[in-house]
């Protein structure tokens, strides 16, 4: 009965915190259109500072969404969360030459939970490959029109966008994943074949912006 209660609990929590691309203020970047700001530097945790055009590779460039805490992130009781799937995306691709970012764009939770201090934290906690950047004022998530942590943006070379959305079916279980979009994507890309779904539905918290 106890576990009953945190799994419903659990279940009520994270609809209140859901958010999916509903924002009207801030228009998702479409398929086939280019993205703008991606000379915009952003400082990593590592203490340097990037941009999109520092760390696309011969294939593509993809960006992830993301934080330090919301549930599909970062996973609770109920789910495992999408986070531990960021170092083998990374790993695919590099296989791809595909370059890749996570961005944090939670500028209302600069002073706590989303600082640049519990960026760094959480970055080593974690071991991300990846480089985790700060968006200061949100102006990376709202040029592609990001909204929720995590959002997913894969471009070609030229910045187009070619994939958008979730990374896969499964945010409880990685092992009980069907559809892999956003693998499928980058191995297409990487292989110039044409990738089958271009676009999904892309779920968890929204991104805090001031």
């Amino acid at each position: 009965m106890k576990n009953n209660f945190f799994k419903i609990f659990g279940v009520l929590i994270i609809t209140a915190l859901m958010s999916f691309n509903t924002n009207p203020k801030f228009q998702s970047l479409k398929i086939g259109k280019k993205a703008s700001l991606t000379n915009h530097k952003m400082k990593a945790v590592s203490g340097q500072d990037f941009s999109l055009e520092d760390l696309v590779m011969e294939n593509g460039m993809l960006v992830i969404f993301s934080c330090n805490t919301c549930p599909f992130v970062v996973g609770n009781q109920s789910m495992q969360g999408w986070q531990g799937r960021y170092n083998e995306i990374y790993d695919l691709c590099k296989r791809n030459r595909i370059g890749m970012v996570l961005v944090n764009s939670n500028e209302a939770k600069r002073d706590n939970v989303d600082s640049f201090t519990e960026m760094q934290k959480h970055s080593e906690n974690q071991k991300y490959d990846a480089p985790y950047v700060m968006d200061r004022d949100s102006k990376l998530a709202d040029a592609f029109g990001a909204s929720t942590t995590p959002h997913v943006f894969l471009m070609n070379k030229d910045f187009s966008l070619i994939y958008k959305g979730a990374i896969d079916d499964n945010v409880n279980s990685s092992s009980e994943v069907k559809e892999s979009w956003l693998k499928d994507a980058l191995n297409a890309t990487g292989t110039n074949k044409t990738i089958a779904v271009t676009e999904t539905r892309n779920s968890g918290c929204s991104i805090k912006r001031k």
